[in-house]
Order: C-alpha cells, then structure tokens, then sequence
C-alpha cells in the first residue's frame, strides 16, 4: 500500500524524542535473524547519517535555516543511534562490509528495475555491477584472513561472483559527472532514490575508510582503501544527477519524504516484531518531520509542497532477493564504462581515465590479490580443500 503523507499525520517533531535505552536497543543475531532485516537496518542507518550530512551543509549555508535544522537534526542523530544499535557486536568488520555490499546490491537492483527516469536506471545499473564485484572480493577475503563464509552474511540471497572486475573501475573523476536532472521534469521519486543511493555510498566508503584502522594485513588495507575510492565515485556520479538548484528547502523536504517512504517499506516488509516496531515507530516520526518541513515551506517560499513531493507516491520498495535480475545485467552490460556523461564500451574510455588507472594501479591490484583463483562454494576454501574425514 502507498503511503500517503499528507493524509497522515505522525508525531511532532516536539513531541519526539528518544531515551538513551531506546538508543541501544537489543541486537539483531547475524545467524538467525533474516538477511534482510540486516538490509533494512543498514538502509536506515544509512538515510539517517545522509540527513545530519545534508542538514550540516544546508546550515553553513542558509542562516534562516539554521534554527529548524538543529532542531530536527538532534533527533536524527538519536534515530541513527537506535537504529545502528541493532547490529550486533558477533559481525565481524569485514561481516559487515559484506552487509553493506549486499545492501548497495539488492536495494540498487530493486530502485533500477522500477526506475522511469532513463539517466538514474542506467547509473544504478552500471554502479550496481561494480557493487556486485566489491562483495566477490570482500568474501573471499573474509574466506582467506578470517575463514568465514560470506554466505552466513547473504543467506543465499546474493550470488558470490565477479562482477566488473574491481581494476577496471577506476576512472578520472570528470567521467563520472552525468547530465544533471531538471527538477520540474524528473520525478521527485528519481530524486529519491538517488539520495537513497547516494547515503548507501557514503555509508559504505566511511565504513572502509574506517575498517582500515582495524586491520594489520597491508593488503587487507589497500583492498579496503581501493574500494573506498570506488565507492566516492559512486557518489559523484549519484549526486551529479540531482538538480544542482534546487532550493535547500526543497532539498530538505525530498529528504524528509524519502525517509519516510523507506521506513515505510520497512514497516510493510519486516518480519521481526521487536525490529518493526522502531520501524512504526520512525516512520510516524518522519512523517511529523516532513510536515514540519512542509509548513516551512508555506511560511518561508510561499510554495506548496505538493510542487515538490506529489501526493501520488510509489509503491514501497520491494525487499527481496534480485539475483534474476543481477544476472542479466552481468549478461548484458558488464563491459560498459563510463565518459563524462555518458556510457561507452570499454575501447572508448578516455585516456585521461586509463592514465588515471595506470597510476593507480602502477603496484598491483589488491582487488586482483586477495581473490586470485576464488571461486566461492559452501563453507570456507579450508573446508573445501580438507573435507572433514579426508
């Protein structure tokens, strides 16, 4: 069922608030509980972290804002802890590096396949393969440094294989600008689910930035670092394609509206009940959110927020295994790359992006080392290797 916005009401924001229990709530098992719980905490976390990002830089630059954002921007900070409180500390770094990937995957694949605007379903597409390769090179790392199984992680709902391979994916930083989107003509839900993209990237690249600092191996580390790099051209690429001016109000409500669409979707798709609870919880916080927003709008720019985020709205987003889908982009456009605004096959790169690659790359490709000669199946290489009784 869609959400309406305007129809419901939510709780004010004054009237939202979070103890600090409620900031560490009980964590999720990784082994029992569904994958895609774990999917859906990382996605809020991550739209969470997204908002005091935006709010941070919307405050530095409107001073009439600056009240209201502070406001709001506190109680965020709380949902992000409560939310993020639910992974538990049996997920190893690399555990939930696997996590994100198939987060990016399976919610990339899910926004691409419902996608109307042509722009944002081709760079959700090509960024989804990229994504789809990391986590070929994460699990058979965490096989080879820790003698995990990724698939404890994925749960058989994301496949273990190459996608484009990690050292082909590195490109001068103008290749990845695309054509910015108008907003009087592209769908404020394109918008959204770019911004949806865009905080799975951020989250991402800050959690590989900071797993570096937790491994000794040095070319655990670079892996670690060669992805992060990957991941802060997902961004570029992702925000390249919003309408650079849009109003920070405007931007602020379409984030608003996100947020609640996806807690939203949470709700409808949960199936633990202490973890849908906070969801039903969030989501009639955001929605208080976004009709506080909205009457900001009213008083400040005089507009009506329907000009922005129409009352007809997608259905929720589908939590559910893509692999079908995953599989015939891999058939399809695994050897695509990018030119600044467009995709190409990968003869007609840029040279400034093979220069950029060569550089990069002039000591070898972690990505190539830690996955040299995987091939994942059940259980882990040593397993595989010395079957019990042999």
């Amino acid at each position: 069922m869609a959400l309406d916005l305007y129809a419901a009401r939510g709780t004010p924001p004054q009237l939202q608030y979070l103890h600090w229990r409620d900031m560490a709530q009980t964590p999720i098992s990784k082994l029992d509980d569904d994958a895609f719980t774990r999917v859906r905490i990382l996605l809020m976390a991550a739209l969470e972290s997204e908002a005091q990002r935006f709010s941070h830089a919307a405050a530095r630059c409107s001073a009439e804002l600056r009240a209201p954002l502070a406001g709001l921007r506190r109680i965020e900070l709380h949902q992000e802890l409560a939310v993020r409180s639910l992974l538990g500390v049996d997920h190893s770094p690399l555990e939930l590096v696997v996590g994100h990937k198939q987060c990016a995957i399976e919610v990339g694949a899910a926004l691409a396949r419902r996608e109307s605007d042509p722009g944002v379903a081709a760079a959700l597409r090509f960024c989804l393969l990229e994504d789809f390769d990391h986590l070929y090179r994460v699990a058979a790392l965490l096989d080879r440094v820790e003698g995990r199984d990724a698939n404890n992680i994925l749960q058989s709902y994301t496949d273990i294989l190459p996608g484009r391979p990690t050292i082909l994916q590195h490109r001068a930083a103008h290749d990845e600008l695309r054509f910015a989107g108008d907003s009087a003509t592209q769908p404020a839900a394109s918008r959204m689910q770019l911004l949806g993209m865009i905080a799975c990237g951020a989250q991402s690249r800050d959690l590989f930035v900071q797993a570096c600092a937790s491994q000794a191996d040095p070319v655990v580390r670079q892996l670690l670092a060669e992805i992060a790099s990957v991941d802060e051209q997902h961004l570029t690429h992702f925000e390249s394609l919003l309408d650079p001016r849009e109003s920070w109000l405007e931007q602020w409500l379409l984030h608003e509206a996100h947020e609640a669409l996806c807690y939203h979707a949470c709700v409808q798709h949960e199936t633990e009940p202490r973890v849908k609870a906070l969801w039903e919880r969030m989501l009639d916080y955001e929605i208080g959110q976004f009709h506080f927003v909205a009457e900001l709008m009213r008083l400040q720019q005089g507009q009506d927020p329907q000009r922005i985020v129409p009352r007809e709205l997608p259905e929720p987003l589908a939590f559910g295994s893509q692999r079908d889908f995953v599989r015939e982009l891999l058939h399809e456009e695994l050897e695509l790359s990018a030119v600044a605004q467009g995709y190409v096959p990968r003869s007609q790169e840029t040279q400034a992006t093979r220069d950029y690659r060569a550089r990069v790359n002039a000591e070898g490709s972690p990505s190539e080392s830690v996955a040299a000669g995987y091939t994942w199946s059940p259980g882990t290489e040593l397993a595989r290797l010395h079957p019990a009784g042999a």
